[in-house]
């Protein structure tokens, strides 16, 4: 094999794939990514047996032939490479190593069998459609914030999409929580998406699926079943396994009976959630909210280190409440609100509260109450 190729196209579809590749290997070859070439392309594929990524790049090809090499340790060679560089990879099949050339620089890495680079095999997608990055990009923003990170409760380590009805219309609808808080975010269901399977998308495949999309306005094909996924992203190829597992009944923890309506500025209100939470203790990260009648003191008291108070105007003309949350948590959601001013339905001091923009409801977020 002997492969010409440009160190930018190279460097950017290697950053790519071997972040998939794990630190820490038991199976050595899962510690290489698969180099492939043909046809003036040459296909990089990286692997962790739960996730799969490919991608192809042009590339001077002749001859044909494939091998596999340290992912991290090609990476870092190529990223220290000068910029503009050509880079040579040539193999042969009774030498077990790879040779790098470009201009004064020579490298050989030890290579393993092409033979022996496991295939996620992905059986038959059941269902396909499309969205664009912009949409899909925005989809992952809403909600990846709110993934658990307990591995007990695996089922909350991911995204949970399924298509869902509403008085309106049919949406995709995306749900994370960590039983803290919840975020849920629809888009109009797409064609072909009717009739899918609710699946959960694990953590790292999220991760994984918004760096590749670089270009908003790209088109991405999505294509499942009710085991794996597949993403097809310009000349990247993603695919994952599925968290096996079954997600809970969110809908149970979303409040339709929160009689408190406050409206507030949404920049305003996170300043100052921002500003007050600096006096608190790391642990309990709680900031006060209490409401009368126009009116919203932000209060945080910490006995190791002082206290803190700040007041806004809000609309706001129910009972009087006393509230607490912890401001991380609130700080996160103000973080994805895109409107000026923020919506907060509220029960009573351990009830959960209802989040949304005043003038979007493609997304919401519900809170669950501290002891302040």
């Amino acid at each position: 094999m002997k492969v010409t190729v440009e160190r930018a196209a190279l460097l950017k579809s290697l950053g790519h794939v071997h972040r998939v590749v794990e630190r820490r290997n038991t199976i050595p070859i899962l510690g290489n990514v698969l180099i492939k070439a043909e046809n003036s392309k040459l296909a990089l594929k990286a692997t962790d047996l739960d996730l799969e990524t490919t991608e192809t790049i042009s590339a001077e090809v002749g001859p044909a032939g494939a091998t596999t090499a340290p992912a991290h340790m090609f990476y870092e060679i190529v990223r220290k490479l000068p910029e503009g560089t050509q880079i040579v990879i040539e193999s042969s099949g009774d030498r077990a190593v790879m040779a790098i050339r470009a201009g004064r620089s020579r490298f050989t890495l030890q290579t393993l069998p092409e033979s022996d680079f496991p295939d996620l095999a992905t059986g038959e997608m059941t269902h396909a459609f499309k969205l664009s990055g912009i949409d899909l990009k925005r989809l992952i923003d809403k909600t990846s914030f709110a993934i658990s990170t307990e591995e007990t409760r695996y089922y909350l380590n991911g995204i949970y999409l399924h298509p869902a009805s509403t008085a309106k219309a049919a949406t995709l609808r995306a749900v994370a929580t960590d039983g803290h808080r919840l975020a849920q975010f629809e888009l109009p269901l797409p064609s072909g998406g009717a009739g899918m399977p609710g699946i959960i998308i694990p953590r790292k495949t999220i991760g994984e699926v918004h760096r590749l999309i670089e270009d908003s306005e790209a088109e991405i094909t999505i294509e499942l079943s009710p085991g794996k996924i597949r993403f097809a992203i310009a000349d990247a190829v993603l695919t994952s396994k599925l968290i096996d597992g079954t997600f809970p009944d969110y809908a149970r923890v979303i409040p339709v009976g929160n009689d408190k309506e406050l409206t507030v500025d949404k920049k305003e209100f996170e300043q100052a959630v921002d500003r007050v939470s600096t006096v608190s203790s790391e642990r309990g990260r709680a900031v006060k909210l209490s409401l009368n009648d126009g009116k919203l003191m932000l209060s945080v008291t910490n006995p190791d280190s002082g206290s803190a108070t700040e007041e806004l105007e809000v609309e706001y003309g129910s009972d009087p409440l006393d509230i607490g949350f912890n401001s991380r948590y609130l700080l996160d959601i103000a973080a994805q609100l895109d409107g000026e001013a923020a919506t907060l339905k509220l029960s009573d001091p351990g009830s959960p509260t209802l989040i949304q923009d005043r003038d979007s409801k493609s997304a919401l977020y519900v809170l669950m109450p501290m002891r302040v």
